[in-house]
């Protein structure tokens, strides 16, 4: 049982990073604002310089609802982003969400009971990628399946409980002033970091699988391949910064592309290496016929293209990772 100071209190503030957000910021703030709870509930939109239509989509929002607060983000980095909305949040319970996430029903009401259940530094739920478009399609295929994500719990489910991560989050506010918050200099990964810390400092991160967002996907190849490289390569650094929390599904992308590319050219030196890319081209096409078998032809078409991206985006971007922390 939670002790009597764990107790969550008031209301729920939800921070959002915003940049370039235009397509789905109304969509996602509405689900927040139609949310069912017995407290009050704010949205801290933390705007960065968009080249899009987001901040006349969030200056219509706070003048249509006043619980819709906007803050600035001059450098559109998302932990300065989160930190500047926690640091303008009212209340005692605070939730991430993303400016493309679409919160289920009873979302926030199901994370502040579950939160006072298990004493949670921290809880979150599934990750539901679900496409607009057949490429958004594809990779929402691509984000469900264990040959996509490795069996991340948070994108395909499970058994709630301990874990080492989930997505976004509802923290209790000690928590995150106890750890200082999202560390700046992590572009990427900044929630695998933090959970990390809280996980070390005696936190637990909580998943269940209650808690669901809809996630939209990114739609294109070109967008798709950088956000994955990104991924890549601020997971090293996370590797770096933390001793030890690396495992063996984070480092089979690496591991793949570098077999791959070893078999491509040392095949014109001893043929038989070709049988290494070429068995990664089968395997990823027969997986991904197998993973969207029921989806429509275009949409089964584009998986393994797109399994193909986020493999290798990723193992890319890990290999060449050459970010380097700033002195603590």
């Amino acid at each position: 049982m939670p002790t009597p100071e764990s107790q969550v209190t008031d209301g729920v503030s939800v921070i959002m990073p915003i940049l370039n957000e235009e397509r789905h910021l109304a969509e996602s703030v509405t689900a927040i604002l139609r949310q069912e709870l017995a407290g009050p509930v704010e949205v801290i939109l933390a705007l960065g310089p968009s080249t899009d239509g987001t901040d006349e989509v969030a200056a219509r929002l706070h003048t249509a609802d006043d619980r819709v607060k906007l803050v600035t983000n001059p450098t559109g980095r998302t932990p300065d982003a989160l930190n500047a909305a926690i640091a303008a949040a009212s209340y005692d319970v605070i939730a991430r969400v993303d400016g493309h996430g679409i919160l289920s029903d009873g979302y926030l009401a199901t994370a502040v009971r579950v939160l006072e259940e298990t004493g949670a530094a921290n809880v979150g739920g599934i990750m539901d990628a679900e496409g607009t478009t057949d490429f958004e399609r594809a990779v929402a295929v691509a984000m469900k399946s264990k040959i996509g994500v490795g069996g991340v719990k948070f994108k395909l489910g499970g058994r709630p409980g301990p874990a080492e991560t989930v997505y976004l989050g509802v923290f209790r506010r000690s928590w995150l002033q106890r750890v200082g918050g999202y560390d700046a200099r992590f572009t990427r990964a900044q929630d695998w970091e933090m959970n990390f810390r809280l996980r070390a400092d005696g936190g637990i991160v909580w998943f269940t699988p209650e808690l669901k967002v809809t996630y939209r996907p990114r739609g294109s190849f070109r967008t798709l391949a950088r956000q994955y490289k990104q991924y890549g390569e601020w997971r090293r650094v996370v590797a770096h910064r933390h001793k030890g929390s690396i495992n063996a599904r984070y480092l089979a992308p690496p591991t793949a592309l570098a077999a791959i590319a070893a078999g491509a050219v040392g095949g014109f030196l001893w043929r038989p290496l070709w049988l290494v890319p070429a068995g990664y081209v089968g395997a990823v096409t027969l997986g991904g016929i197998a993973i969207s078998a029921g989806s429509p032809q275009p949409v089964r078409r584009l998986v393994p293209p797109v399994l193909a991206t986020m493999h290798l985006a990723w193992g890319y971007g890990f290999l060449t990772s050459r970010i380097r922390l700033s002195e603590d």
